[in-house]
């Protein structure tokens, strides 16, 4: 039989429940095969066996498939308004005991974002992230919680100044923020979703999913929120059909399920 990428996306689902169908494809099979190619392997099902017997291999694999750009406060306006407009808002409706999910987490630059933002409003006992990631790998590193200079930039000075610790050439986050996140697997194509949170947030991760994956998720997102929450994306996507789905869009990157 020819062991084309039909093949081999079947192989992968079957073998990590990771469905490719749901990502671009001429992007994603390029990726693919570049890694292939990097590690000397001849074929699609000659690396399907290699994945299943080598889990060195198969750990690189599910890191390299999933795309892990991240850093703290990225794109600081969009945190500004949350730090001003979109918590005030939370808070004043449903009090200090905010449910947040940052889903897709990556190395944890986001959810930890989120705890010294909140901060700024709450006691840091009060404050809970759930955070979940398709990526053991990425989320092993989150919850080692140590950071390239380049990847806390953003971080405002004060908040810089009090939760992180210089180790060497890197930052090593507190262990006070770092208890107040709770890291999870999940993938968001497959796995069931939490419900009854107040505020989601998802960003520059979607970019990659086709528009039916998508559409799926953010539908998704929407059922998981309680009435009055938000869910926060990134800056280089939107919503289209945000009221089809049911949503009221606040601005460019928030959008609110109605009350």
């Amino acid at each position: 039989m020819a062991y084309d990428y039909e093949y081999f996306k079947k192989a992968i689902y079957d073998l990590t429940k990771i469905d490719l169908n749901a990502y671009k494809e001429k992007q994603m099979k390029r990726r693919i095969d570049t890694l292939i190619a990097k590690n000397r392997v001849v074929g699609y099902d000659k690396y399907i066996e290699a994945l299943k017997s080598n889990s060195n291999m198969f750990d690189e694999f599910v890191n390299y498939l999933t795309i892990n750009v991240s850093e703290f406060y990225r794109n600081t306006d969009q945190w500004k308004l949350l730090d001003q407009d979109i918590f005030p808002d939370l808070i004043k409706r449903y009090g200090k005991n905010l449910k947040i999910w940052s889903a897709a987490c990556s190395t944890g630059d986001e959810p930890y974002s989120l705890v010294m933002a909140l901060s700024r409003h709450l006691p840091l006992n009060q404050i809970k992230i759930y955070a979940t990631d398709l990526d053991k790998q990425v989320i092993a590193k989150a919850k080692a919680g140590l950071y390239a200079e380049k990847s806390i930039a953003g971080v405002p000075d004060d908040l810089k100044k009090k939760f992180f610790t210089k180790v060497g050439p890197s930052y090593q986050i507190s262990e006070e923020v770092k208890s107040r996140v709770e890291f999870k697997e999940h993938n968001l194509l497959k796995d069931t979703y939490p419900t009854d949170y107040h505020m989601i947030v998802c960003r520059n991760v979607l970019i990659y999913f086709t528009e039916e994956a998508k559409d799926e998720v953010f539908r998704k997102f929407q059922n998981s929120l309680k009435p009055g929450g938000y869910l926060f994306i990134g800056s280089t996507e939107q919503i289209i059909n945000h009221k089809e789905i049911g949503f009221d869009r606040k601005n460019s990157f928030f959008y609110q399920k109605p009350l």
